[in-house]
């Protein structure tokens, strides 16, 4: 009976101590002497018998009272739990360091993703930068929540983006934590953040195109949002037979083609050029009852404007306005402004008040800079 208690006497005693240690003393500072000095040197004080002897914080003494619940030979399961009952983060990575030092005990995935999630959300990136050092070193045993846990982590900070990778690569390694849908969805999202401009997209497409070979070589079905991401990526590089040959890849995968995903289609063939297919995927879409953004009708009333198909061009407006969406000046603009270039001055001046009837966000200013404009084309 006497040997529990001196145990459990023992790791308080010990936890006290290694708090002691990484806090900030409330003690005083002993100066160093001055060597120049005529004064003797006091001698030293006596060691304190006990680390009670000065006040505890309340941290400390929140520390302390769980580690006197862990009672010896605690688990991973009891560490856990202790874990989650904190809501103060540093608290809990004190107690997750340690126990994590106590002889007989190791630390599993579990505590380890408790750990990360808990870092992450009270914003303690520094720790959680740590905790991810150490599970790609092989401190755990990994599982496909962890990895994916920390892959998401990565993903968020620009500095970890390749170490997200090098997350991946340990699941690929291990038969028990070959990556999931989740983490492909991960790393797709995470590549196409970057797809800032056609001559940078070209550098990550790569990517893209290896994650989308690696998951259909290991099973992995993806659904429609994996399916949109990897279109996204062809269309913003041009790439559109291989967007297009996705998109009919949808209906074998189970996955129906949703707003997104026409919308990355259009948008793509409008800057290619291929208007008329644009056009074709727009009618499909709106067949279906689905509405495109605002986005994606101006840029195709734009770009039928540019090939002087003036009809489908208003035909698509009425389409935005019949559904209390309206275009911006430059759409307007482009639009009557081809009408003028093409000798139809008089059918620009109609359009325009017939528009003007119709849309009701269109304020005086905007009608009278349209106005002057095509004064000033004509």
């Amino acid at each position: 009976m006497a040997r529990p208690i001196l145990q459990q006497r023992s790791l308080a005693s010990t936890a006290t101590a290694f708090l002691y240690l990484r806090s900030i003393s409330t003690a005083a500072v002993v100066a160093a002497p001055n060597p120049t000095s005529t004064v003797p040197f006091p001698s030293p004080p006596s060691p304190p018998q006990s680390f009670n002897l000065r006040t505890r914080i309340p941290l400390e003494k929140q520390f302390e009272t769980w580690l006197e619940k862990l009672k010896p030979g605690f688990t991973p399961y009891d560490v856990d739990e202790a874990l989650r009952a904190q809501s103060d983060a540093d608290l809990a990575f004190d107690i997750f360091r340690w126990t994590g030092q106590q002889r007989g005990y190791k630390h599993t995935s579990t505590t380890y993703l408790t750990m990360v999630q808990i870092a992450v959300s009270a914003r303690r990136y520094y720790h959680a930068e740590t905790l991810v050092e150490e599970i790609v070193a092989g401190a755990c045993s990994g599982s496909v929540p962890l990895y994916n846990s920390v892959i998401k982590f990565c993903c968020g900070r620009k500095f970890l983006f390749n170490r997200a990778f090098d997350v991946y690569k340990k699941m690929l390694n291990h038969e028990d934590t070959k990556p999931n849908l989740e983490t492909y969805k991960l790393l797709l999202d995470s590549l196409l953040r970057r797809f800032n401009n056609v001559n940078v997209c070209h550098v990550y497409l790569r990517g893209v195109k290896s994650l989308s070979k690696q998951m259909k070589a290991s099973g992995v079905i993806p659904d429609t949002f994996a399916m949109n991401m990897i279109i996204k990526a062809h269309a913003k590089c041009h790439e559109l037979e291989q967007a297009i040959r996705v998109f009919r890849e949808m209906t074998l995968y189970g996955n129906q083609p949703n707003l997104y995903t026409y919308c990355y289609l259009i948008h793509g063939l409008c800057e290619k050029g291929r208007v008329d297919e644009g056009l074709g995927f727009y009618k499909e879409m709106r067949e279906k009852g689905l509405l495109p953004k605002g986005s994606t009708f101006m840029i195709l009333i734009c770009s039928l404007a540019m090939e002087q198909r003036f009809k489908d061009s208003i035909r698509v407006i009425n389409d935005m306005l019949d559904n209390s969406m309206a275009p911006d000046l430059l759409t307007y603009k482009t639009l009557l402004e081809g009408l003028c270039r093409e000798g139809r001055v008089d059918d620009a001046f109609d359009i325009l008040e017939e528009l003007r009837k119709k849309d009701s966000f269109m304020n005086e200013k905007t009608y009278k800079h349209l106005l002057d404009g095509l004064h000033y084309v004509s």
